[in-house]
């Protein structure tokens, strides 16, 4: 359990909440699920320019991490097609890949095809279900995709001032603005109470707030002046009570709840608000392909990981089908902006490779 980690080693139950929050970041978990402690693990992994679980911007927005990649991509003779759906992936007779057909018809043929999307994308519709053993789509079909995100992007025509840290008179950026902020943090109770209301089908009434200003450290996010603020939020249901949609109105609710709450600690927020974009989890899957909206492609559950993950015989990227690999967060070791299932999957199909 996490709580009993955090028990450990701390005292300050501000603290502990704050840091709570790292283990159940995308997770339909609570601080006092079984098994919370180890995304929290996962999230103080490794290192960043020799800094060890530590965490950065990457200039221009993240967005220009796929930029940086796709670059690279094609300085080395790749081709990239974006707004090309994929139809499915093309069989031979002995059932291996043999490439992909898009959904205008164009049919691109290869010896190895990698996909970076869901399993449950990649195995449950690219792929004929007969091809496929039985325990296999049962096991896909099974995975955990409950998701508690909604994500709000917000532009405001000025720095929110906080009540705790209250803005120069310059108004410029302080240390803190350039950190990420946890609001409504102030104890793991709170952490709790706020995954029981989303059980139940009902958005938090008092959500986790993760705030962000990214356009303090990189000023070509915004205007002069103004700032684009990312809020990263939970717990939020996928399916609402009775059966109710999240058309406009329920999405406005929520995120009228998410500005009061930060209106409590910064006066003034909400009426520096210039625009604002709600995501909640049927509109992240909608937009971005995430099963169930969950930002990790399935649960980072301890029953969905390592040698599990996606699915017990199949965590080493090689699939049922012959020549098709799973290389996104569905695959091991999981979800997070660290590249390391892509790169255990080319080195598996590179090896591969060299057979065919």
């Amino acid at each position: 359990l996490l709580g009993q980690i955090l028990d450990h080693w701390f005292e300050s139950e501000p603290l502990k909440a704050t840091l709570a929050t790292d283990a159940v970041i995308g997770a339909m978990a609570s601080p006092h699920t079984p098994g919370s402690g180890y995304v929290l693990l996962h999230h103080v992994m490794g290192e960043l320019e020799g800094r060890r679980g530590a965490w950065g911007y990457v200039a221009g927005g993240m967005g220009a991490l796929s930029q940086a990649i796709a670059h690279a991509a094609t300085a080395r003779g790749a081709h990239i097609f974006a707004e090309k759906a994929v139809c499915h992936v093309l069989l031979g007779r002995d059932g291996e890949a043999q490439g992909v057909a898009l959904q205008d018809g164009t049919e691109v043929r290869s010896k190895l095809v990698l996909s970076n999307a869901s399993p449950q994308i990649t195995f449950l519709e690219l792929i004929p279900q007969e091809q496929l053993p039985k325990d296999f789509v049962q096991r896909i079909r099974q995975v955990d995709t409950r998701s508690p995100v909604t994500k709000i992007n917000v532009a405001v025509d000025r720095l929110p001032s906080f009540l705790a840290a209250p803005n120069a008179r310059d108004g410029q950026p302080l240390p803190h603005h350039q950190c990420s902020i946890h609001l409504n943090c102030e104890g793991t109770q709170l952490l709790h109470q706020a995954f029981t209301e989303a059980t139940h089908g009902h958005p938090s009434s008092r959500p986790m707030i993760e705030l962000c200003i990214p356009s303090v450290l990189d000023p070509g996010l915004a205007p002069e002046g103004c700032h684009v603020v990312s809020l990263f939020t939970q717990y939020t249901p996928s399916m609402l009570a009775g059966g109710q949609s999240w058309d406009e109105q329920a999405r406005n609710a929520y995120a009228d709840t998410v500005f009061d709450c930060i209106e409590d600690y910064a006066p003034g927020f909400k009426a520096s608000v210039i625009g604002r974009d709600i995501l909640t989890p049927p509109d992240l899957e909608r937009i971005f392909g995430l099963p169930g909206g969950n930002i990790f492609h399935g649960g980072m559950s301890l029953d969905q990981l390592y040698f599990a993950r996606p699915a017990p015989s199949y965590s080493g990227y090689q699939s049922p089908i012959p020549g098709l690999y799973l290389c996104g967060s569905g695959a091991h070791p999981g979800g997070g902006v660290m590249g390391a299932a892509g790169r255990n999957a080319a080195q598996v199909a590179i090896k591969d490779f060299r057979h065919l």
